[in-house]
């Protein structure tokens, strides 16, 4: 076993006694479950805002895989390997994304060399991977730890290997882009154009089908749920897929379609289908969509951008007609 890796116990109560004596007579007993962190390990959510997020994160997840791996043996070796030998979260992350999309002809030192040296080059990209990971850790309430999202989310993973295409899309690396557009498509059932530009602090709650198009912008602290499409409307070349604003929220199986403008805080709901602009803090729904209620409810503050907030459903008081 690698030097530093965390050991299963030893000790009688973990062997399920000492001495060698026989216990076959005896039910086994389910293990308790791992011990919260201690505050002065994993402080409270969120960071203190004079310590770098990054390093905060960082410190954060090994922690938590710390406590993982010793709470569950089998899973020792995947933690040891993905996380705790790994002295920064850009060389854990470019590790974990290697592995997971590489194949028989991209291989994964080609591909974890090609992370690391894009995100090493580009602190931008180094600070959109913390924002990604406590936007998932606030907004999600099934996220357990940063380690969840960063090993598990794949909606999380998909936006991080965009990022990558992206950058290698901007330096005309075009083939290579668009190659590991088709490994995300194929591994997390997440499509994005390398052209398109994502910001920070984005959930892909789920990310199942995703699909976000050529010239599609998404602004930061956006919230998109699973099946939702930013597409074009046709054949049309140029400008064509939607601008989404800064703290827009997307419910599940929405679709918005050409080069239409969602302003900073709208929120679209669930399986509509938007062909419209959508003014700022405004709510659409439906098929085609329609614009419902006021663009800010009284005693709503400004801050509260339903994209940070989650809030899917707060729009229904504005329905006079709305029954169940």
């Amino acid at each position: 076993m690698p030097a530093g890796q965390p050991h299963a116990r030893e000790d009688g109560a973990a062997a399920g006694g000492s001495g060698g004596a026989n216990h076959s007579n005896h039910h086994p007993v389910a293990p308790p479950p791992p011990p919260a962190l201690p505050a002065e390990v994993v402080p409270a959510y969120p960071p203190p805002e004079s310590e770098d997020d990054e390093t905060w994160v960082w410190t954060q997840i090994k922690a938590e895989a710390r406590r993982d791996a010793e709470a569950e043996p089998a899973l020792a070796s995947f933690l040891y390997a993905t996380v705790l030998s790994h002295p920064s979260l850009p060389r854990s992350l470019s590790f974990h994304l290697a592995n997971k999309l590489c194949s028989s002809t991209l291989l994964s030192t080609l591909l974890y060399d090609l992370f690391l040296a894009t995100l090493s080059a580009h602190p931008s990209l180094r600070a959109a991977v913390a924002a990604d990971l406590l936007a998932a850790r606030s907004r999600d309430p099934a996220c357990v730890g940063f380690s969840h999202c960063l090993l598990n989310y794949k909606g999380f993973l998909a936006i991080q290997a965009h990022r990558v295409a992206h950058v290698l899309w901007a330096q005309q690396r075009r083939p290579l882009a668009l190659a590991l557009q088709s490994r995300v498509a194929d591994v997390f059932a997440v499509d994005i154009h390398p052209a398109a530009v994502v910001g920070k602090g984005i959930l892909l709650d789920h990310a199942t089908g995703v699909v976000i198009g050529e010239t599609a912008v998404v602004g930061d602290n956006v919230s998109i749920l699973h099946h939702v499409t930013l597409g074009g409307t046709g054949k049309a070349v140029g400008d064509r897929h939607p601008k989404i604003g800064d703290g827009v929220l997307i419910g599940a199986g929405a679709t918005i379609l050409g080069n239409v403008k969602i302003g900073a805080g709208a929120k679209i709901g669930a399986g509509s289908v938007v062909l419209i602009d959508v003014p700022a803090r405004s709510t659409a729904v439906g098929n085609p969509a329609r614009l419902i209620g006021a663009k800010k409810t009284e005693g709503e503050k400004d801050e509260d951008m339903p994209g940070e907030s989650m809030d899917h459903t707060s729009f229904i008081r504005q329905w006079s007609d709305y029954t169940i």
